[in-house]
């Protein structure tokens, strides 16, 4: 690799060798060259970064929240360090007054809110597994979570309480207490007493510990923190086990990226809680702020009012997943769309002037600053006019739109790339740097890299355009799956976490995700999709013969072909009035929506997710075959294929949905 170089080779590449595949040289960060960063002392735990923080920022404003008067929101209400630590420490008071000891868990089940936190931080004081509970993974994940973890005491939103209900009486084999961030009904109350379960309200709940002190553990870098669990492929979510030490080697990273980078993280920065603190990517940020004396303000839980919650915040780094940034770019397009050719005219102008200066080189600061305060300053302004830094992940950014919005935000706008197993942040890419579009950039100064080779796709590690699974190392890396020794041993191999992400070297060190080894993949909201999984769920419809389903990191929603039972579609089509041949019946607009009415019913039947449920589809009346190269001799889809030979309906559903 030549040229401005962002990685360095730190071991030699190993030739395929007693049936194993070829695996590329080990790189690490250009930042890293001289070793990783030493750890930052006095820092062994989660514990740690928040200790102290309030002992060397206490008065600084730490959790906010809007403040609502009369029904309409309000200015956001602050409480510092100092007062969050006070509140953490009756928190914890209470948990151990319940009989929770060290190593028991405690799940968190509910959107972001200072209470979130505050939760957490007891957790971290007492040595407990923080166990977050996310129900986007799943009907019943919920429950599975609650008695996979052995979860004996939940914190809970009020409204979510409803639901943590229904996990009785299968979570009452560990359960023993329950704590609403709010009140509690005497209708709730007497449901979950039945089962020998105590609920309270968080008021209720900080007496408990009135006039009680309990001491800490002492706890090891090695310790588990929380278990995050994730989708799998197939079957049940997955507990990742993450201990202090990857969230503090991680920081250390942080800081030496930024360092080397010329920026940093000061008390002066501001971010918006609103990505899920259940996924990994939202607790190591709000780690990072906390570590630095930050504040954190927490968005009011309705999408509809983000860009109000934005602007009364304020935020300095906004960290975002691709459907969201997805949706700024539209409205920007629309809002200069409708606003006239003059306007439209000099803002093609300002955007074509300052991209060509950036291309050049030159940072975005400088490339134009007079298009910066007359043109995009009101972009800006829309995301509250203190942004400096926006941060994408948890899925692929559209390069169009990531080019878009370093133009016209007047701030840096970097993607990034990890996965819960790696503690999120891996790669990211350089402020500044125009030649990383559409790559997540190098690694992070604190972990190896390798690409695996995957022959049975045709990707090699040792070409002259270096491709294959993306493998990591480092401390950073999760501790094993929880009760699951079988799992781990399959991807954390000799050290290495195996991702199942295949990735393509680009010439200036940056990774760019071109593929995924399983048949799992992630929407541009970052949910993740077990396919295989789907189609066998949609296939229960009686009248499809076959069903392949597809979707991408840039859509947020799936799309279809199918090959529709003859018989059944020309019975139904004579039913309802409808004439013409078979073929003729699957060009029918009222063919499609009857099949994907049909699809609906199952997926509420099955109880899938939103976003698992098909959104356009394409009939087929020539069934998947051998012939044209799209199943396998023993009848498995080559989905690579089917997506080669329908690419152009692909294409015409997305447009034709949207």
């Amino acid at each position: 690799m030549t040229g401005k170089n962002f990685i360095v080779e730190v071991e030699p590449s190993e030739e395929a060798r007693d049936g194993k595949p070829s695996m590329g040289p080990v790189y690490r960060s250009v930042f890293a060259k001289d070793g990783f960063p030493e750890p930052v002392p006095g820092l062994d735990s989660c514990w740690d970064i928040f200790c102290l923080s309030v002992e060397k920022y206490p008065n600084n404003r730490m959790l906010g929240r809007r403040e609502i008067v009369n029904g309409k929101p309000g200015k956001y209400v602050w409480m510092t360090y100092k007062e969050v630590y006070d509140l953490v420490v009756k928190v914890g008071n209470s948990i151990r007054c319940c009989g929770i000891e060290e190593g028991d868990r405690c799940g968190i089940y509910g959107a972001n809110c200072p209470e979130w936190i505050m939760s957490m931080e007891a957790c971290n004081a007492h040595g407990l597994y923080c166990v977050p509970l996310y129900d986007t993974l799943g009907a019943g994940a919920i429950e599975f979570i609650m008695c996979h973890a052995e979860v004996t005491i939940a914190f809970v939103e009020e409204k979510k309480i409803p639901e943590l209900i229904k996990t009785l009486p299968s979570a009452t084999k560990y359960l023993r207490t329950i704590v609403s961030f709010g009140k509690v009904t005497s209708q709730q109350r007497e449901e979950v007493e039945k089962f020998g379960v105590v609920i309270y309200s968080w008021n209720e709940f900080l007496l408990l510990g009135d006039n009680k002190q309990f001491d800490l553990p002492v706890k090891k870098k090695s310790d588990i923190c929380t278990i995050m669990y994730t989708s799998g492929t197939t079957g049940d979510p997955k507990g990742v086990l993450i201990s202090n030490n990857s969230i503090v080697t991680l920081i250390a990273g942080v800081k030496r990226l930024l360092g080397s980078l010329k920026e940093s993280l000061t008390v002066n920065d501001v971010y918006l809680s609103y990505l899920p603190l259940a996924h990994t990517f939202d607790r190591v940020i709000e780690e990072c702020f906390i570590n630095h004396g930050a504040s954190i303000g927490f968005w009011r839980g309705d999408v509809k009012l983000l860009v109000e919650d934005i602007g009364e915040l304020k935020p300095t780094i906004f960290c975002a997943v691709p459907r969201v940034l997805d949706r700024i770019y539209s409205v920007l397009q629309q809002k200069i769309a409708a606003g006239g050719f003059i306007k439209q005219t000099l803002f093609n102008f300002a955007y074509s002037y300052k991209l060509r200066n950036m291309r050049k080189g030159l940072k975005h600061s400088q490339a134009a600053s007079l298009c910066d305060k007359i043109v995009f300053s009101k972009v800006k302004q829309g995301l509250g006019g203190n942004v400096r830094l926006i941060l994408s992940g948890a899925a692929p950014l559209a390069s169009h739109v990531e080019e878009y919005l370093r133009v016209v935000s007047c701030s840096y706008v970097l993607q990034g790339y990890g996965l819960t197993e790696t503690c999120a942040g891996t790669f990211v890419s350089i402020p500044d740097e125009m030649d990383m579009l559409g790559t997540v950039g190098p690694p992070v100064p604190n972990v190896d890299v390798r690409l695996e080779s995957v022959p049975e796709m045709n990707y090699n590690a040792l070409s002259s355009t270096p491709r294959g699974e993306v493998c990591i190392r480092g401390d950073t890396l999760f501790s094993g799956f929880f009760k699951r020794e079988d799992l781990t041993n399959e991807v954390l191999i000799n050290g290495w976490f195996h991702t199942g992400d295949i990735g393509e070297w680009q010439p200036n060190g940056s990774l760019k995700i071109i593929d995924r080894k399983k048949n799992i993949f992630k929407l541009s909201q970052g949910e993740y999709v077990a396919v295989e999984n789907l189609e066998n769920i949609y296939s229960l419809v009686p009248d499809i013969d076959s069903i392949w389903i597809y979707g991408n990191s840039f859509e947020s929603f799936l799309v279809a072909v199918i090959n529709p039972n003859k018989q059944a579609v020309e019975r139904w089509a004579e039913q309802n009035g409808i004439s013409g041949d078979f073929n003729a019946l699957c060009q029918n607009p009222k063919v499609k929506e009857y099949l994907l009415g049909e699809l609906s019913k199952i997926g509420k039947e099955k109880k899938l997710k939103g976003f698992e449920f098909v959104r356009a589809v394409h009939l087929d009346p020539e069934p998947f075959d051998i012939d044209r190269d799209l199943l396998t001799p023993t009848f498995k889809k080559k989905r690579p294929q089917l997506l080669k030979y329908y690419q152009n309906v692909i294409d015409s559903m997305y447009k034709s949905a949207k």
